[in-house]
This record gives C-alpha cells, structure tokens and sequence, in this order.
C-alpha cells in the first residue's frame, strides 16, 4: 500500500504515544454505521480487517477514519415537495405558506432518507512518533481537516502542529527552474505550473513537456512564480510538489517495486509495503524539509504563515478547546449569539483585508490589541472559528417547526414541563430509540407538542438516553 497523496503536519521527535493508548482514545469515536434517518456518519474504523484501531509496524502507526454519506439528491427532494405542496393546495384551496413549506421539505427528507443510497469512503493516516511525523492520504486539505479535527478531540493536547519550513516553497521551485538546477537528490520532472502574481493571475501549465529553461524563463521574467512541480526523489519516489507544501501523486518507482514483498500472506504483505512505505517517505520527507531551507520555528518564520500554508494552518489551530468556547458562549448568549458576534466577525473581516493574514491570526492580533479584557480576547476567537467553520443552523430535524395543531383534538395532548417526570418522556424517548435521532423537531411532529417542550424533553434525556450535544448540534444515541 502506497499513500497517494500527504497533508503534513508536525509531532515533536520521539513522542510518547504507544498504540495501545492511541488505540484506546480512538475507541469513544469508533465507527458505526449509519442510521436510516443520518445523512453523514463518520468515525474511525480497524486498518486491517479483524485488527485493532491502530495498526502498528515498527513503531509506525496506521489509523483509518471511516465515513458513510446517504447519496439523496436535492432534485428529488424538490420535486416530491412540489408534489406534496400540490396536493395540499388542492384540499385546503390555498397554497402552502413559507413555514409549512419548509416542514414539508424536512418531511420528505425524513421519508427519502432510509431509501438513499450509501456511499463509503477512507481516509488514511500515517503517525511516525519515531520521526515526528503526522501524514494524511488526502487531495485537500479540507479532507485532512476530517481526520484532524478527529483527532484532536480524541486525543487531549496532542502537540500537532503544521509543517514550517524557512524558505517559501514557491520562491524556491522557482529558483530551481530559473537556474534549471534541482537540489542534490532530486531531479525535476515534466509538469509544472506557472502563475502570474498580479490580478490577472495568468497561468502557464506544463503537462509531460520538457521544460525547456530559455522558455520558463521568459515567462518567470514575465512575473510568473512556479506553484506545482512534479519532481523524483533519489530515483525512488516521483512527487509533485506544491505552494502549500503538501505532496501529491506520490508514486513509487521501479527500484522500489520490485522489492515488494511478494509473500501470498496477506498480513505479511500489507505489514511489508507498510514497512516499505513508511521508512522510505520518512527519508524523502526529511531530505525535502532540508533542500527548503530546515524546518522553521514559530518565531523564526514570524507572526504570518507563507500564502499558501494558511488552509493549512486553520486545521491545526482549530482544536477541541476553541470549539469548547464556542459552544459556552452560544449557550449563554442564546437567541442574541449572533447579533453580539457580528461586531466582532465585521471587525476581523476589515482587518483581514488590510493585512491578508487568516481569520484565526487576525484574530489573535486583535485579541492583543484590545484592551476589554478575556472576554473581549475570547469573542474574536470565536469570531473567528464562526468564519472558518460556521455553527450549525437549527435545520433539518433540530429547527423550530410549525407546531400541527389538530381541530378537536387539544385535549388529547396531556400538560407537562418537559422534564423527566412529563407523562410524555416515556413516549419521547421512545420515538427518539425507534428512530436512532435526537431530533427536536422529529420529537415534535410525533408527539404533537411546541418547541420548547420537545427541547427540554431532549435534554431531560441527556446522560441516559442521549449524549451531549457535539460542537455540530448532534447527539449520540446512547446504548
């Protein structure tokens, strides 16, 4: 097995992680499947099948994060909408308002969702405490960010950081190719991508064509800079690398393939290529950082990351704790959230521009220009994250809906607080373990009652029947 593709980020050397307690911490996030009525699920899952959570050659470690999405296309959606709406037009003489539209749709949805196709998907991670190194098998770093968000909520103060060179990895790519001279143990391939700097942003790409120096040069004397460059490492290991430092299209070349291991034991081969894998990528990976100048310290490299290393700064700085601080102040704040927050996210916004750094460095420069104190510091973090990674809307099964008031039959709805001892938590609880869905809005259409009642008997369930709600609005159906 081959990594295709490496998201890279940064452990300290030597670091103290045993499997087992890797292991052990990934367990509270194991995957399992989804539900009839969830769309997403995720959750990590055993490398190898019959294996644990964390598979372990040699000290490296192999973690899995597992996904399943319902495939339920918006189309179909719309068009039973517009089917239902029909109909009821037609037996109340008028047409549907906005609300009664929008339950409509949540309806559909909820009878679509066990029907939906289920697609699954993998995401790889190497961890090299050895090393110190964390690799993700993602294209994107938006796909890298499932993994690390994951992980840092499984693992407490894991000291992840991302990968910090001295020198930009475009300003060096174009060097190379201005001085046609690729750095000892490399050689530079046929792809490259060129990019004007200025608002034009022209760009030249190179497909499995020499790149013939005269005429790269001309156009790096045009202003272009080189944003992706396919190279080989040591004769083993072809890449191409890019403007943020992950590596790409990763692909081992014959004098490592033929030292495969050939054993018709499956176990065998997989511990093998993995043994392979990981001892060569690590020397590739190391030999990378020194011909991009050594690795650089937070204040070696200076308050701002390089252009193209901002995305993935977001994943790292985004830990479990901010999310944490943004969940107490949406529950203090309530209903006023996001009139306070606004200020603040308009406040981050202008200075972005003026600057270009990210959300979560401009904050933090805010937070210390700003003399109101904590509380003030920790509203532009907040500000932040809501930029980056917006709260959760109360939409599709946790909304206010539209309490269905039947004629005739308000009396057949017994009173109550909505606290455990409500002669309607036996019922809730029960539509909440048929269904597999801590649904406030699913808790209303069942038993026929407001809004608020259905919360407080959701939360009347929290510890016994349901988990705490995540920093996503979900919650766990507990065993």
């Amino acid at each position: 097995m081959w990594f295709k593709n490496l998201q890279i980020y940064r452990l300290p050397r030597d670091y103290a992680l045993t499997a087992d307690a890797l292991a052990a911490a990934l367990a509270k996030q194991a995957f399992a499947p989804a539900s009839s009525s969830e769309l997403l699920r995720q959750g990590w899952d055993a490398p190898r099948k019959d294996g644990g959570l964390v598979h372990t050659v040699n000290r490296q470690m192999l973690i899995r994060l597992r996904g399943e999405k319902k495939l339920l296309p918006a189309t179909v959606i719309n068009q039973m909408t517009k089917a239902r709406a029909a109909e009821m037009e037609e037996a109340q003489g008028f047409a549907p308002g906005k609300k009664a539209m929008k339950e409509l749709k949540e309806r559909v949805t909820d009878e679509l969702l066990p029907r939906a196709f289920s697609i699954e998907s993998n995401t790889w991670a190497w961890i090299d405490p050895v090393n110190g190194w964390l690799v993700i098998d993602a294209a994107s770093p938006a796909k890298a960010d499932e993994v690390i968000k994951l992980l840092l909520k499984a693992v407490d103060r894991m000291p992840l950081e991302s990968l910090r060179v001295q020198r930009s990895p475009v300003g060096v790519m174009t060097e190379w190719l201005a001085t046609d001279e690729a750095p000892a143990g490399f050689t530079v391939d046929q792809d490259a991508t060129l990019r004007a700097t200025g608002e034009s942003k022209a760009q030249v790409a190179y497909k499995r064509h020499t790149l013939e120096p005269a005429e790269v040069r001309r156009h790096i004397d045009t202003g272009k800079q080189c944003t992706r460059l396919a190279m080989t490492w040591d004769s083993k290991i072809s890449f191409v690398l890019d403007e943020s430092l992950a590596v790409k299209s990763v692909k081992p070349l014959d004098v490592l393939t033929e030292r495969e291991i050939t054993s018709h034991n499956d176990d065998e081969r997989f511990d093998g290529d993995f043994a392979l894998m990981t001892g060569e990528l690590a020397k590739m990976l190391g030999d990378l950082v020194e011909v991009l100048g050594g690795e650089a310290t937070m204040e070696a490299s200076g308050n701002q990351a390089e252009p193209g290393q901002q995305q993935v700064e977001r994943a790292i700085k985004l830990t479990s704790e901010m999310y944490n601080v943004r969940d107490m102040h949406r529950a203090v704040l309530d209903t006023l959230y996001e009139q306070t927050l606004k200020p603040y996210i308009d406040t981050v916004r202008e200075s972005m521009q003026q600057t270009g750094a990210d959300e979560i460095q401009t904050a933090l420069t805010l937070a210390k220009q700003h003399t109101g104190g904590a509380q003030t510091a920790q509203m532009f973090l907040v500000a932040a994250i809501e930029m980056v990674e917006p709260s959760p809307r109360p939409a599709k099964g946790d909304e206010p809906v539209r309490e269905q008031r039947v004629v005739g039959a308000a009396t057949d709805v017994p009173a109550g607080d909505g606290s455990a001892t409500d002669p309607l938590y036996d019922q809730a609880v029960a539509v909440v373990r048929t269904n597999q869905r801590a649904s406030v809005s699913l808790i209303q259409r069942h038993l026929l009652i407001g809004y608020n009642r259905a919360a407080r008997l959701l939360e009347a369930m929290e510890g016994s029947v349901v988990g705490p709600a995540g920093s996503n609005g979900s919650r766990e159906i507990l065993a």
